[in-house]
Parts: C-alpha cells; sequence; structure tokens
C-alpha cells in the first residue's frame, strides 16, 4: 500500500449541485448508497494520504454530520461560494503549518482513482515542482480546458475552450481539475488571483499559469483514466457514474 505522510489533501465540496434535483448538498447525493465525497475519501485514504480537508459551504452542518466518524477529516467554511480559488483561500489555516504536498481534488467526483493519485504524487516526490496538474486525453475533449504545451512538451497553460484558437480546440488534452501544489507555492499563487472575470469569482485553475509566469516549474501529467471524465452534474450524470461504478465492480 502506497504511503504518502506529508502530503494534506484538500476536498473541494461546498457547493449545492442545482441541477441535481436534491436538496441535498451536491457532495451527499448518494452514488451506489453511499455520498458521492465518502468514494472520494476512501480513494484519497487508500492513496496513503493521512489527511484532508473539506471544504464546505451549501448546509455546512449536513455534511459534518456525515462525514463525522472519520477521524482524519477536518473542515473549511467557504461561506459564499466564490470559486475553485477562493474554496482553497479558506484552508488557510491548515495550510499554514502544512510543510509538504497538497493535493487538491473535487468532492464530486466519486469515479476518483487510486492509481491516478499515486501517479501524481510519486512524479512530485521525484521531480518537486511547483504544481502537477493531473490531465486526460480525450477523444472528445468539447467543453474543457485544454493543455497547451511547447514544441519540447513542457507545459505552457490551460486555455479555456470559449478562449481557445481553433487549433487549440483540436488538442485533446484536458484539464481535469485534480492537482499537486507545493504548498508554499500554492499560497503565493493564490495570493495573486484575480476575479476580474464575467463570474466574478477565484478559479484555483488560474494557479498553474501564475506559478508558470512566476518561472516556477509547473507540469501536466495526463494520468486520469477514461471512467475518471464522468462528472456529476445532473440526475443522469449520475446515473452514467452509477452505472460505471457498477461495471468497475465497486462494492455496494
Amino acid at each position: 500500500m502506497p504511503s504518502y505522510p506529508n502530503v494534506l489533501a484538500v476536498v473541494l465540496a461546498a457547493g449545492q449541485g442545482t441541477r441535481m434535483k436534491s436538496d441535498l448538498p451536491k457532495v451527499l447525493v448518494p452514488a451506489l448508497g453511499r455520498p458521492m465525497v465518502d468514494w472520494v475519501l476512501d480513494a484519497i485514504d487508500a492513496a496513503g494520504i493521512p489527511r484532508s480537508v473539506v471544504v464546505i459551504g451549501y448546509e455546512a452542518d449536513l455534511v459534518r454530520q456525515a462525514l463525522a466518524a472519520r477521524k482524519n477529516v477536518s473542515f473549511a467554511l467557504q461561506a459564499e461560494q466564490l470559486g475553485t480559488g477562493h474554496a482553497v483561500m479558506m484552508c488557510r489555516d491548515q495550510l499554514a503549518e502544512h510543510d509538504g504536498p497538497v493535493l487538491v481534488v473535487a468532492g464530486d467526483s466519486p469515479l476518483l482513482q487510486i492509481s491516478s493519485l499515486v501517479s501524481l504524487l510519486e512524479l512530485f516526490e521525484k521531480e518537486r515542482p511547483a504544481c502537477i496538474l493531473g490531465t486526460q486525453r480525450r477523444e472528445d475533449p468539447a467543453g474543457l480546458g485544454r493543455i497547451v504545451r511547447d514544441e519540447h512538451g513542457a507545459f505552457l497553460g490551460i486555455v479555456e475552450e470559449k478562449d481557445a484558437t481553433e487549433a487549440q480546440r483540436k488538442i485533446t488534452e484536458v484539464n481535469m481539475s485534480t492537482y499537486v501544489f507545493d504548498c508554499q507555492a500554492m499560497l503565493g499563487a493564490l495570493d495573486g488571483l484575480s476575479n476580474d472575470n464575467r463570474q466574478q469569482e477565484y478559479y484555483i485553475t488560474d494557479c498553474p499559469g501564475i506559478l508558470k509566469a512566476a518561472g516556477c516549474d509547473v507540469r501536466a501529467l495526463p494520468a486520469l483514466q477514461p471512467c475518471e471524465a464522468l462528472s456529476v452534474n445532473t440526475v443522469e450524470d449520475l446515473a452514467a457514474v452509477e452505472t460505471e461504478m457498477k461495471r468497475l465492480g465497486y462494492a455496494i
């Protein structure tokens, strides 16, 4: 079994999930009878990561209660949902005392794979970059941020589809909102985030570009499995995820 005692996981779990036709916080909507966030935390535990901070917001007390039995979980409150970068900012107290890598994942990704996390953490331990993005190559990358690389294959940045050129839209490697950061580098990048965008939110997606622009080593590793492309935003998405979980032999 892998072991990464110096890694802290941050799990983004503050959202409501308005399209899920449920009053529950999105991460508590059941997948195969268990809250989605339970599957995420199981994968983190199985990857040998000893501590997780769960960022809560909508119906925060319900999430606290649902995860109360997990002794290696603490919570950070995002009272106002102002974006994924803002969510990580709410973990500053826990991050301030942490000297090591930080894994950032979404709490509504029940198909998060242990092998993907281990691949990212192994590369981080070996190379010690400022950031590694977990990416995926997809036949249909529509709607997702493309990973732009230089002629040598080095990471240059993430381009969102709406901002992509025709050539960039043909890129099949996409960002999957799974990151490993050097903690101090991440804190510096969070300080540089801007909410100068249509939603007036702070996005963790911008942190790799901030680090790259500062001359830091940023990597993109296409380690995520095809099943991890299945995101849950609607009831129909959840049905597809549950079908895949059954196919992969997840225990109910």
